[in-house]
């Protein structure tokens, strides 16, 4: 089991890259989509108006290329506490999450340990 810290993330994503004859642009494309869920939350809590379509959107893009060991890992790498609880219910929805992430910043992280936040529950139910 490979621990996945801020020192090898380039690498650990591009040996997870599931994308076959992807040019390195694509590559940090898709990886750029961390980024962009990180700034759907932060407008989350600006402005309480949770964007669930497109996060679900990037959350599904992120594990169609990653899988979905490497994903889980890379966001739990990328994503703190407050953005794990909003996140949470989406991978509960798509059934990626795991009931441990193994190996993130040299520790295993208990999935049952992270809230779950209200609005994206309500969020994600609407998906049924």
């Amino acid at each position: 089991m490979e621990n996945l810290c801020d020192d090898n993330f380039q690498l650990y994503a591009a040996k997870a890259y599931n994308k076959p004859n992807a040019v390195m642009s694509e590559f940090e494309e898709d990886l750029q989509r961390i980024v962009y869920l990180k700034r759907l939350l932060t407008k989350f809590y600006i402005s309480n108006v949770l964007k669930d379509r497109l996060i679900l959107n990037h959350l599904i893009i992120i594990y169609n290329v990653f899988g979905i060991e490497a994903a889980t890992k890379m966001l739990f790498l990328k994503l703190d506490e407050r953005d794990l609880e909003v996140i949470k219910p989406f991978l509960i929805f798509l059934h990626f999450l795991p009931e441990v992430v193994y190996g993130v910043n040299g520790k295993n992280i208990r999935t049952s340990d992270i809230r779950l936040n209200e609005a994206a529950i309500i969020a994600v139910k609407t998906f049924k």
